[in-house]
């Protein structure tokens, strides 16, 4: 019998898994093999972007994760895509300058015309109006951050698929399943459905992560020193696996209108996954029951909190350190 059990392979269950080992206990990972929220996403770590209009306390675990990021990236020894270039929030018109102000004023940041915006990427489009560089938000590649924990916990990754708790035989138990969360535990995390592309073309025609509302359609493209482009995310209460011709329309659409130059890449990849959304769209740390604790519910923000996610985690089983703001009993 392991010390704890977690049931999730995805970037949260990972990362709880390897801070407790770390911290000296017996873990065994129960992967079912899903690829979970994690396989899509982007890796932006914009806990300003993303947080513009969320609770104070969300907003502060957001913040103390994003410190916590370039510590975890370099604990992992590889190189998992982790860059500090930041991010240009991008307003393409005068309706979207308008609309993108109230998070520009929050975040104290100095407003940039065109003219310097077209300094730092030379391939933006001209209609591009006005924007800000955030210096604090950076990026990884989750997918190589979740073979790099993969890879620290080795066998202790157990491909078995989980279909109740009372199969688990483990001290503690952690249940890190994403959207399979909520069959559970019967806590309520709900499915919220993103479309992504991967373009791939040569490596330099971006620099930055952009961040933009594109005549009213917001778009992220997220630039990988390999050549790979993520442009995202459609955001729709669906739980569906469908690509759709209108869903890649949009993304492609508000892509190419930023930066012209894409359409000269490669379509590689169309994907879609499903994001762990909670009522309140926070997560869920902390104890359900007796000797079982939930991560999840992470919904946008599980890249960014994986780190203090794993880290809370091991305080709540080392030391009982609960986490009010997180309670899964809120519900």
């Amino acid at each position: 019998m392991s010390d704890v059990a977690v049931v999730g392979g995805g970037i949260i269950g990972l990362a709880v898994a390897f801070r407790l080992v770390e911290r000296g206990l017996d873990v065994t990972v129960f992967d079912g093999g899903d690829e979970g929220a994690w396989h899509v996403a982007a890796g932006m770590l914009a806990p300003g972007g993303e947080s513009a209009f969320e609770e104070p306390a969300l907003v502060r675990l957001m913040e103390r994760s994003a410190e916590l990021w370039p510590g975890f990236a370099a604990e992992l020894g590889v190189d998992v895509g982790y860059d500090d270039t930041g991010t240009l929030s991008l307003a393409m018109t005068a309706d979207d300058v308008a609309e993108a102000a109230r998070q520009w004023t929050r975040q104290q940041l100095p407003l940039l015309r065109h003219s310097k915006l077209r300094e730092l990427e030379p391939a933006l489009s001209p209609r591009v109006r006005a924007g800000v560089h955030s210096p604090r938000e950076r990026q990884v590649d989750p997918r190589r951050v979740v073979a790099a924990l993969r890879a620290k916990l080795g066998d202790r990754v157990v491909p078995k698929r989980i279909e109740s708790l009372s199969d688990v035989d483990a001290t503690t138990v952690v249940v890190a399943a994403g959207c399979g969360t909520a069959r559970l535990t019967g806590l309520p995390v709900r499915p919220v459905k993103g479309q992504v592309l991967r373009l791939r073309g040569e490596p330099g025609l971006l620099r930055h992560v952009l961040d933009a509302t594109v005549d009213g359609r917001p778009v992220y493209i997220v630039p990988r020193r390999d050549g790979e482009i993520v442009i995202g995310a459609t955001q729709e209460e669906r739980t569906d696996s469908l690509v759709t011709a209108g869903g890649v329309h949009d993304l492609l659409r508000a892509a190419i209108d930023l930066v012209p130059g894409l359409a000269e890449l490669e379509l590689a990849e169309t994907t879609v996954g499903h994001r762990p959304g909670t009522p309140d769209n926070a997560p869920l740390i902390g104890f359900f029951a007796d000797g079982h604790i939930v991560a999840a519910g992470h919904h946008r923000n599980g890249i960014l909190l994986a780190p203090v996610t794993a880290e809370l985690v091991a305080d709540l089983v080392l030391d009982g350190k609960e986490i009010p703001d997180f309670d899964p009993r809120r519900f």
